[in-house]
This record gives C-alpha cells, sequence and structure tokens, in this order.
C-alpha cells in the first residue's frame, strides 16, 4: 500500500477516462482529490463516483487554458483540502484539422487547429503546473505527474499535431524536473506517464467498428503490441500511485511507458 494518506491531488482532466481512473486509482489510497475540467456535468459525475466508492473527492470547474479559473480552483482546493502534494496533468486532447487521414497530404493541415491541439496539450500542462506548483516549491515538495503518449516517441500516422505536442510533454517533463531540484531542492519530482493504446471516447470510433469488432487501425496496433490487446485505464493507477507516493522519491525526469510492450516491439 502506498503512503498516501491524506495527501492532496488536482487531476486536470480528471472526468476523463484515463484521467478519472487515476482519480480513483489516488482516491483509493486515502487522496483527497480534486477533479478539474470543463464540463461541470462530467466533473460532478466523477466526483459523486469517487465519494459513493467512500472517497473524498471535490469538483474544480474550470478550462485549463484560463489561468484565472485555474487560480480559483486553486484556492478552492486549498480552503476544502489543504495544500496541493499532487498534481496530474490528465487534460489533453485531440482536433480534427491536425490529423491527416489516409486520403489527405500534410498540405491539408489546419494551422488554426494545430495551435489549438499544441495549446491544450502543451499549454494545458503547463498552465495548470504553474498555478498548482507555486506552493510545492514554498513547501519544498510534491510530485507533478504529466501525461505523455506513445505518440511522442514513435512517428505514428494521422495524428501529427497530437504527436507533435505529446513530444513537447516530454522535452518539459525532464527540463521541469532539472529546474525544480536546481533550484528548490530534492522534494519535488516531474514524471511522465505514456499510455500506449486505450479506448477513450475520443479514438473510440478510430479503434472499435460499432460492433466492438476492431477497425483497421485498431488491428494494426494489436498487431504491434505484444500483449495483443488494449491497455484498461485501470493498469494506470499502479505507476500513478507509486509516482505519486515517496516510494518513488529518486525518481525524476523519467517518461514510463504503460502499453503492453508497443514501444519496444520493432514489428518484426
Amino acid at each position: 500500500m502506498h503512503n498516501l494518506k491524506n495527501k492532496v491531488a488536482v487531476i486536470t482532466g480528471g472526468n476523463g477516462v484515463l484521467g478519472g481512473a487515476i482519480a480513483k486509482g489516488l482516491a483509493q489510497n486515502g487522496v483527497r482529490v480534486g477533479i478539474l475540467g470543463r464540463s461541470e456535468d462530467t466533473v460532478n459525475e466523477r466526483v459523486d463516483e469517487i465519494k459513493e466508492a467512500g472517497g473524498e473527492a471535490l469538483a474544480l470547474v474550470a478550462d485549463v487554458l484560463d489561468e484565472e479559473k485555474l487560480v480559483s480552483a486553486k484556492e478552492k482546493i486549498v480552503r476544502e483540502f489543504g495544500p496541493v502534494d499532487i498534481l496530474v496533468n490528465a487534460a489533453g486532447g485531440n482536433m480534427k484539422g491536425a490529423v491527416i487521414t489516409p486520403d489527405q497530404s500534410i498540405f491539408d493541415l489546419n494551422i488554426d487547429d494545430l495551435d489549438k491541439v499544441g495549446d491544450l496539450n502543451f499549454k494545458g500542462t503547463v498552465l495548470p503546473t504553474l498555478v498548482f506548483s507555486k506552493a510545492m516549491t514554498e513547501a519544498g515538495k510534491g510530485s507533478i505527474i504529466n501525461i505523455s503518449s506513445m505518440a511522442a516517441q514513435r512517428a505514428l500516422t494521422r495524428v501529427m499535431g497530437y504527436a507533435a505536442s505529446k513530444a513537447a510533454i516530454d522535452n518539459f517533463t525532464k527540463w521541469l524536473a532539472v529546474e525544480m531540484n536546481s533550484k528548490y531542492g530534492d522534494g519535488i519530482r516531474v514524471n511522465a506517464i505514456a499510455p500506449g493504446f486505450f479506448i477513450g471516447e475520443q479514438n473510440r470510433s478510430l479503434l472499435l467498428n460499432d460492433d466492438g469488432s476492431l477497425t483497421s487501425r485498431g488491428e494494426t496496433i494489436i498487431s504491434q503490441t505484444p500483449m495483443k490487446r488494449f491497455g484498461k485505464p485501470e493498469e494506470l493507477q499502479g505507476v500513478a500511485n507509486w509516482l505519486a507516493s515517496d516510494e518513488s522519491s529518486f525518481v525524476t525526469g523519467t517518461i514510463i511507458p504503460v502499453d503492453g510492450g508497443f514501444g519496444a516491439f520493432s514489428g518484426v
């Protein structure tokens, strides 16, 4: 059991599939979790689920690109639960114009959409980090967990804007780990989790047909995954709990794949 009882965490995108699973895993270990997301309905749903399971949760309705709302969210959680010990940056996503489909080419890229994807994934991680980690630097302790992707490390067709912005997350994770330790001592750690392929709302139709069978892209992914299956959201919980706890006290600047072997396999 990780010693996380009564620690306080904020999970951006905690109303989503992967962020939600991480939030539940932390709550099961006694962490008081703030669920931060744009949609009041889904944020409240997640908070209710955690409370029904015996955990402590707080709704934080905010857009990760709205600094004012993030500051209000920080004030609310500090007031209700106390200083934030753990920040999980799980908010992110993709946009149609930054995807290059098989019948398109790079010249069909929509630059505005590319900007929006970059903002959502990269700036949407940097901004909450600025807001929620300031107090960590004053206390000299804290754990920041960013969410990368296999797309950051391997060239995946289609998801051009998403992949580039997740590669920026990898770089930022390493950079911030060095920055925090250089200036604020050894108590603040910054790491990232790089999920392989999980079924979420955003990619379901890309990977599965309506009848639950695999699309051709889904088949390609499974053929390149040694475990021959997609991940289950709760399979992110172990590594997130570990990174959030003092058990990983000498671990910083890492990007940990949770991918069923996808990143290790050459395809041969």
